[in-house]
């Protein structure tokens, strides 16, 4: 083997030269003083990698995230000492509690000036120390403190990036290490670390048997599924065992919704045929699913899951998922795309079941029905379930829609039917207000051919408003729903529930005179240089979402929505030790006049 090649190069060509042999497109992010060093490389390069400059960090990060989210592939950000970094801690953790990978680049100050307190170092305690801000939020932060430590730093961070269960990584580079030069080996990249092996041989044909001799078995799919790129494998396995899927909120598009062995996702805002099948099921094959807790119902027994008496079968590429909620009757650590082959190959003859999927098709039939009388309302402000099937309807089924973090994640999660892997992307584990609103332009970036749309309520758009302006600016034609309940009423649902409707800074209003408030967001849009309009009319609603998708440029629409209609309860959720909400299906389904 060669010796790797040898260069004078300062500290930000080597990372910039770096990514764009990784063959990273894009840069997303903020200048500043303790990054003019890494644009001076970047400006550079400017013909073979691209530099988004963003009005705020968070936004650049969200971008990243969401980037990764289409593409499967990590781009980069850059952000400068101080508060242009801390800005971008948001965005890491909402990538970090997802899963997804991006390089995050952080300027640092000067090492001369390391203990000085000089203008924006982080650390009382320690000198230049960002890292410890974000360590919680990243697979790993490096340092590297003279030129010759960047190479090995920018090979490791992103390596490591990318290997096992991805997440962020940090790069947080001094001032001075940026500029100064010095003769160093060009990184080159390891082969991509592929954790791609089956889980144990014996194991995977055990949990085959038992599946096959259930009398009611069911597959909750979770994000490791689309991850790990395995949707075909599972749908395959999934019609060749005659076995039901669901899905975890953020395993979404893991099965096309509308299959006929799929129920919809489960927990608090589930469907009410995929947690009867779960809390029914007598074995359960649960594929990269976390088990967090408003996809179980807050782990509360016989909401969405009763382990045991269900038997769990659990497949991760993560050790540490294994068992981490729930006891494992077969635990089988490996990737979820090469067990489900290997299960494939396994002979079964799986045990007649017509009985069990009845039972859940019949459920999810009534379901149906139920949400469809009330989609038919005329009424203004729009019933959510309304805009649901808008949307539904309107937007193209090769279409992106990213949801942001609010009351309308809720309803989007119940009733938005993924079609795909990666239709639909959201903000899951952290849930970060602003994810969709400025994620939506790194997501039209990884997907130019498809159409982008964002769903935000009116306090999630308050988050980042400014991705507005980059939109204009680079010209990135995606769509902002904007859904205005004015409030926060996601959090004012829970004051209403938990403490008889006494409710304080959660609704948009007055001071004085209390009256509910709302900015023209269409205007706000026009003066960002936006297309914009306001829905004023039930009859307007589909052909308004159409018309913004296809302006092809940056376009919002403003929509209306009734805030005091609350998803319907098929599972619940707890804030010990408050008391956790009852489902109220059941009674919503008699007062219509329908029944199971």
């Amino acid at each position: 083997m060669d010796r790797p090649a040898r260069a004078a190069m300062n500290g930000a060509d080597i990372i910039v030269d770096f990514l764009i042999r990784q063959k990273v497109p894009y840069l997303f992010g903020l200048c500043g003083h303790g990054n003019v060093g890494f644009l001076d490389a970047a400006f550079k390069a400017q013909n073979r990698i691209r530099t988004i400059s963003t009005h705020h960090e968070q936004s650049a990060g969200h971008m990243a995230d969401a980037w990764f989210k289409v593409r499967g592939e990590p781009v980069a950000t850059f952000t400068s000492c101080g508060p242009g970094s801390a800005n971008l801690v948001v965005a890491l953790a909402a990538a970090m509690m997802d899963s997804s990978a991006f390089f995050a680049i952080t300027g640092n100050v000067p090492t001369g000036q390391f203990n000085r307190s000089p203008f924006q170092e982080t650390g009382r305690h320690y000198q230049g120390d960002f890292p410890s801000v974000i360590r919680p939020y990243v697979k790993r932060s490096y340092q590297p403190t003279r030129v010759d430590m960047v190479p090995l730093a920018v090979r490791q961070g992103w390596e490591l990036m990318m290997s096992g269960r991805p997440g962020p990584v940090n790069l947080d580079v001094p001032l001075d290490v940026f500029v100064e030069e010095a003769e160093v080996e060009v990184p080159v990249a390891s082969a991509p670390i592929r954790s791609d092996a089956p889980g144990n041989p014996d194991a995977l044909a055990a949990a085959v048997a038992m599946l096959a001799a259930a009398e009611r078995p069911v597959i909750i799919a979770g994000q490791g599924v689309l991850i790990g790129k395995a949707s075909a494998e599972l749908t395959r396995f999934a019609e060749a065992m005659g076995i039901p899927v669901v899905t975890s909120p953020n395993g979404k598009g893991a099965i096309n919704e509308r299959h006929d062995l799929a129920f919809g996702s489960i927990g608090r805002n589930g469907t009410y045929a995929a947690n009867d099948a779960t809390k029914n099921a007598d074995v359960i094959l649960a594929l990269g699913f976390t088990f967090d807790d408003r996809a179980t119902s807050a782990w509360l027994d016989g909401y969405t899951l009763s382990i045991p008496p269900s038997r769990l079968i659990q497949i991760d590429i993560d050790p540490a998922e294994l068992g981490r909620n729930y006891p494992a009757e077969l635990p089988i650590l490996g990737d979820v795309r090469a067990s489900l082959a290997a299960m494939l190959a396994q002979p079964a003859a799986s045990r007649p079941r017509e009985a069990w999927l009845g039972r859940l098709r019949h459920g999810r039939e009534v379901w149906r029905r139920y949400q469809d009388g009330l989609a038919a309302s005329e009424a203004m402000p729009l019933r959510p379930e309304r805009l649901m099937r808008a949307l539904s309807r309107a937007v193209p089924e090769n279409a992106i829609v990213a949801s942001d973090v609010g009351v309308h994640h809720n309803w989007i999660i119940q009733l938005f039917d993924a079609l795909r892997p990666r239709q639909l992307i959201h903000s899951w584990g952290f849930a970060a207000m602003g994810f969709a609103t400025s994620g939506i332009l790194g997501a039209k970036l990884a997907a130019p051919d498809r159409p982008c749309v964002a769903v935000a309520g009116d306090g999630s758009f308050l988050m980042t408003p400014h991705a507005l302006a980059t939109a204009v600016e680079y010209d990135i034609p995606v769509v902002w729903v904007v859904w205005n309940n004015r409030g926060f009423c996601s959090i004012r649902d829970i004051q209403h529930g938990m403490f008889g409707a006494r409710e304080l800074a959660t609704s948009f209003q007055n001071d004085a005179s209390r009256e509910l408030y709302s900015p023209d967001f269409a205007l706000l849009a026009k003066s960002f240089g936006v297309a914009s309009h306001t829905v004023a009319h039930v009859s307007e609603l589909e052909d308004a979402i159409a018309t913004a998708i296809a302006a092809n440029r940056p376009y919002l629409l403003e929509v209306p929505v009734e805030r005091d209609i609350r998803p319907i309860g098929t599972g619940s959720w707890a804030l010990p030790p408050l008391p956790q909400p009852e489902p109220n299906f059941l009674k919503a389904l008699a007062a219509a006049g329908l029944s199971l």
